[in-house]
C-alpha cells in the first residue's frame, strides 16, 4: 500500500513553495534557495545531505542498508531575468526575476518526497535527491555530474519531472525516445573595416554577411536533405555597426538557437550554420569568429523508465498521455540520461494555465500530491517500502 500524503505535508509544501516564489535567485547564485531547502530536510529523519552540489546545489540521500537498486530524482533550483507582473502574496521580491518555469514548484514535490521517504523508510537499494542548480543556462546537470559524490553512487535510473501548462491538471505526459529536443545558442561575431559613409566601397560592412545568415540560417533545415528527423533555426538577436550617420558598419552579431529532436542531427545542423558563416564571410572578405552557449543535448527517456512512469502515473490515478512528438523546448536532464537510464515526464497543470516563461505565470499547487505520489509509485516498483 502507498504511503498517503497528510493535509498537513500538503499545506506545509504549498508554503514552502510560496516562499521559494517570493524569493527567486538566478542561474549559479541559489544561495538562499539552498539555505531554505537544507533547513527544510535537515528535519526529516534517516536523511544524509551532501552540500555543494554543482554549485548550490545538494543531494538528499536516502540509504536501506541492504542491496539494491540506486535511482536519482531531480529537481531545478533556479528562476529566469523575466519580471512577474502578478499581483498575489508571494509575488517575487526580487526585481527582474521570478520562478517563471516552476522550479519552485518541482522543488516542493522532491522536498515532498524526501518527508514521505523518511516517514516510510524504502526496503532496499539507495534513493538520492538532487536539488540541481543552473538548470536555465544548461550549465548545471554538467557541473553535478562532476562531482565526487557520483565516483561512488551510479544510479540505475534517473528521473525528473516538468509540470506542463496546455495539459489537464495531473495528466501524466511521456513518451519513449526523445522527450525534449537538443538545443544550442549560437553566437557569430563578424569583423570587417569602417569608410565613410559617402564611400562604401572603401570599407568592408558586414552588412551583407548579417543579411544572408539573417535568411541563410533559418532555412538550413530545409534546404539539406541529410536530417533524420526535426530541425529548427530561429534567429533571437541582431547587431550591426553604431548609431553613426556618417559611417559604415565593420562589426555585427547574429545570434541563432538551433534545435533537433536528435543529437546526430544538431551534430550536422551546426556544421551545416559554421559552413554557411564560412562562406559569406570568404565571399565577402570579413573576418569572423563563433561560440555556443546554453547547450543542451536531447532528452532520451529509455524504455524501462518510461514504463515505470506509466505504471506509476496508474497506481497514483492520474490520467496518462503518450505523445507523438518530442517538445521543441530543451531541458538539460538530458546530461543524465546520456549516462543512465532513466526518463523525464511532464505533469499537467492546465489546459488554460499560462505558459511557462510567460510573466503572469504561476505554478499550480493544487498538481503537488499527484506528483509526489507518482514519484513514490516510482520508488515503490523500484525499492519498495519496508511496510
Amino acid at each position: 500500500m502507498l504511503p498517503t500524503i497528510s493535509k498537513a505535508l500538503e499545506m506545509k509544501l504549498v508554503e514552502l513553495r510560496k516562499t521559494l516564489h517570493r524569493h527567486p535567485e538566478l542561474s549559479g547564485k541559489e544561495f538562499q534557495t539552498a539555505s531554505r531547502m537544507k533547513k527544510f530536510l535537515w528535519e526529516i529523519p534517516e536523511v544524509q545531505i551532501v552540500e555543494n552540489i554543482g554549485g548550490n546545489g545538494m543531494i538528499a540521500l536516502f540509504d536501506s542498508g541492504k542491496p539494491g537498486p540506486s535511482i536519482m530524482l531531480r529537481c531545478d533550483m533556479d528562476a529566469l531575468p523575466i519580471e512577474e507582473t502578478n499581483e498575489f502574496l508571494h509575488k517575487s521580491v526580487n526585481d527582474g526575476v521570478a520562478h517563471k518555469c516552476g522550479h519552485d514548484g518541482h522543488m516542493a514535490i522532491i522536498a515532498g518526497v524526501a518527508a514521505m521517504l523518511g516517514a516510510n523508510p524504502i526496503a532496499s537499494g539507495k534513493v538520492a535527491l538532487l536539488f540541481q542548480p543552473e538548470e536555465e543556462n544548461g550549465r548545471g546537470a554538467e557541473r553535478v555530474l562532476q562531482h565526487s559524490f557520483f565516483e561512488t553512487f551510479s544510479p540505475d535510473l534517473v528521473f525528473a519531472l516538468h509540470n506542463l501548462p496546455g495539459f489537464e491538471e495531473n495528466t501524466v505526459i511521456s513518451r519513449e525516445g526523445c522527450f525534449a529536443s537538443a538545443s544550442r545558442g549560437m553566437i557569430i561575431k563578424l569583423f570587417g573595416s569602417t569608410s565613410h559613409a559617402a564611400h562604401p566601397e572603401q570599407g568592408r560592412s558586414p552588412v551583407n554577411v548579417v543579411s544572408g545568415l539573417l535568411t541563410g540560417l533559418t532555412e538550413l533545415p530545409n534546404l539539406h536533405s541529410n536530417f533524420d528527423d526535426y530541425c529548427l533555426v530561429t534567429i533571437i538577436h541582431a547587431r550591426i555597426g553604431e548609431r553613426a550617420f556618417g559611417t559604415t558598419p565593420d562589426e555585427a552579431v547574429v545570434m541563432a538557437t538551433l534545435r533537433s529532436y536528435l543529437d546526430s542531427d544538431m551534430a550536422k545542423l551546426t556544421r551545416n550554420a559554421e559552413q554557411l558563416v564560412q562562406e559569406l564571410c570568404r565571399q565577402y572578405k570579413i573576418e569572423f569568429e563563433w561560440e555556443y552557449t546554453e547547450v543542451y543535448p536531447a532528452t532520451l527517456n529509455e524504455s524501462r523508465a518510461n514504463d515505470l512512469i506509466k505504471n506509476a502515473a496508474r497506481l497514483a490515478g492520474c490520467e496518462f498521455v503518450e505523445i507523438a512528438e518530442p517538445f521543441k523546448w530543451s531541458e538539460d536532464f538530458g546530461r543524465f540520461t546520456q549516462k543512465y537510464p532513466g526518463a523525464v515526464f511532464g505533469m499537467g497543470v492546465g489546459v488554460e494555465h499560462a505558459g511557462l516563461h510567460h510573466n503572469d505565470y504561476d505554478f499550480n499547487d493544487k498538481i503537488i500530491p499527484s506528483a509526489i505520489a507518482v514519484f513514490l509509485n516510482i520508488i515503490k516498483l523500484v525499492n519498495g517500502f519496508k511496510k
